[in-house]
């Protein structure tokens, strides 16, 4: 190789290429090896200051228990993870496009905003009950609570995101003769594109913990239900259990913003750890 193609090459990149494998393998495998000190702590705290069970189990008693009830927690956790995912898709389609009318109307700023705002100060907890009222007590009332919770995250960084762009770069494209359409298409979307992903994963982390809140008001089915269950029989093993498939169904979903925000906003690849 020339000299002249040695700098060509970005600095970052012969850093990163120059990376030892096994130093990008335990890059990659961090976030599992910190749960594992988690539970190593976990273990040791029990075993030593001899914690009794029915206060906080041992992980050796909770991992075991989830094979063992994996066939109540898949199918309550099949209800749940519909409840996720349909609320939290709802929230995708009305969110973004609510947030781009607001950061371009001025109109609809200045009459849907406050609205907005007043529903977001209002007690979710305290809406659940009129849902089930309202469409009672099937799936439906838990996919409206999971919505009415991940809504306005997700509504403040599609504003935030559609007004970052400086306007000189408007003026520049205006004058070159760009339509209003390849304005947003191949600029104004692109820019807004990681401050929505930002207040993706914010939804994403509420969404789980929506759909179980809900589940608490009124359901005769899902993880929150049956967690319900385990607390008024006092089964602490149980109620662990469900805490670590909500932690995982969590996680994944957030992962799997990360994976879209991979995806669609390639130039974001550099700072975005998979």
């Amino acid at each position: 190789m020339s000299s002249t193609q040695a700098i060509a090459i970005p600095r970052g990149r012969r850093k990163a290429s120059g990376r030892p494998a096994f130093i990008r393998l335990l890059w990659i495998l961090l976030p599992l090896l910190t749960f594992g000190f988690i539970i190593l702590v976990w273990s040791l705290a029990v075993t030593i200051f001899q914690i009794p069970r029915y206060l906080l189990p041992a992980p050796e008693a909770v991992i075991p228990r989830l094979f063992e009830s994996s066939g109540i927690l898949w199918t309550n956790g099949l209800v749940t993870l519909q409840e996720i995912f349909a609320g939290f898709g709802l929230t995708i389609i009305t969110a973004i496009p609510m947030g781009l009318l607001i950061a371009l109307s001025r109109v609809a700023k200045q009459s849907l905003y406050p609205l907005l705002v007043f529903l977001q100060l209002v007690p979710k907890i305290a809406i659940a009950p009129l849902f089930i009222v309202w469409v009672g007590f099937g799936i439906e009332s838990k996919i409206l609570l999971t919505v009415l919770m991940t809504f306005f995250p997700l509504l403040l960084a599609s504003i935030a995101g559609f007004q970052i762009l400086d306007q000189r770069l408007l003026y520049l494209t205006k004058s070159m003769g760009a339509s209003g359409w390849q304005t947003f298409r191949y600029l104004r979307f692109p820019a807004a594109l990681p401050v929505i992903f930002g207040g993706l994963k914010t939804s994403a982390t509420i969404a789980a913990t929506a759909a179980v809140v809900a589940e608490f008001v009124g359901a005769n089915r899902g993880l929150g239900y049956l967690l319900l269950q385990a607390t008024s029989t006092l089964d602490t093993t149980l109620i662990f259990t469900i805490l670590l498939v909500l932690t995982i169904i969590g996680a994944a979903l957030n992962y799997l913003v990360e994976l879209a925000e991979y995806i669609l906003a390639p130039w974001q690849r550099a700072r975005i750890s998979l």
